[in-house]
């Protein structure tokens, strides 16, 4: 890519934990991506703003809550709606096993679930937007 790699770092929901999006969010950014941080409590109809506004390349989402199975697909639904359809989305959190294929599914790119090393994130972001350039 000409300019750096875009990420979104969202937390959807009331989940108050915010440490390990944190920490991805500096490994991104160590990794020489630009990382927009959403905060905490965002409803989905804000993340999916911000990653057009913000021209995001990657939104990855973190959660703790359990409540992926309802705020997931209604970002994914939101950014489609609002032409964002090419973005590459991305989670990362605690997430079931029987969840993960569903949520694929529906076009969440990858999960990343706890112990997963932040150069695994790294690697995958950059081969995403990479697909993602290539496409365009």
């Amino acid at each position: 890519m000409s300019r750096p790699i875009r990420v979104l770092i969202a937390k959807p929901g009331l989940d108050g934990h915010d440490r390990g999006a944190k920490v991805i969010a500096r490994a991104l950014r160590d990794a020489g991506m630009e990382v927009i941080y959403s905060g905490l409590r965002q409803t989905p109809a804000q993340v999916a703003a911000a990653a057009i506004q913000e021209d995001v390349d990657v939104v990855g989402l973190s959660i703790l809550s359990g409540a992926h199975n309802v705020l997931f697909p209604e970002i994914l639904k939101l950014l489609k709606e609002r032409g964002g359809e090419d973005i590459v989305v991305v989670a990362g959190g605690i997430i079931p096993e029987k969840d993960i294929a569903p949520l694929k599914r529906l076009g969440i790119r990858e999960i990343f679930l706890p112990g997963t090393s932040t150069q695994t994130l790294v690697d995958f972001i950059r081969e995403a937007a990479a697909e993602k350039v290539a496409r365009s």
